[in-house]
């Protein structure tokens, strides 16, 4: 299966994994084509599970706020927020822009 340049640069900026050298990229499409195995398993009928332990139930619990609501104050931390959310860094590899970029993929 051919890596091209647009989904390289989608899965490096998703893994923040640089595969700009042939090698990672031929590791990259070797995991793809082990990972397109599953798709000759026929799944028609299977329910999906909730658990990957078969042998154990999974006990799934209400997702309710028990005591608290201290939305603000805990935001008060956030070195930088948007609306509501903490802005995580953007990452530990500097990855410029796929146009700025030289690669050997064409």
């Amino acid at each position: 299966q051919t890596v091209t340049v647009t989904v390289l640069d989608h899965l490096e900026r998703l893994a923040l994994v640089d595969f700009r050298d042939a090698e990672g990229v031929e590791r990259l499409q070797k995991a793809i084509q082990f990972a397109d195995q599953l798709h000759e398993v026929n799944t028609d009928g299977v329910e999906p599970m909730d658990s990957v332990l078969e042998d154990r139930c999974l006990y799934l619990r209400e997702d309710d706020v028990t005591e608290g609501n201290c939305m603000n104050e805990l935001l008060k931390n956030a070195k930088e927020k948007v609306e509501e959310y903490f802005v995580a860094p953007p990452g530990n590899i500097p990855l410029p822009k796929l146009e700025e970029r030289d690669t050997f993929l064409q």
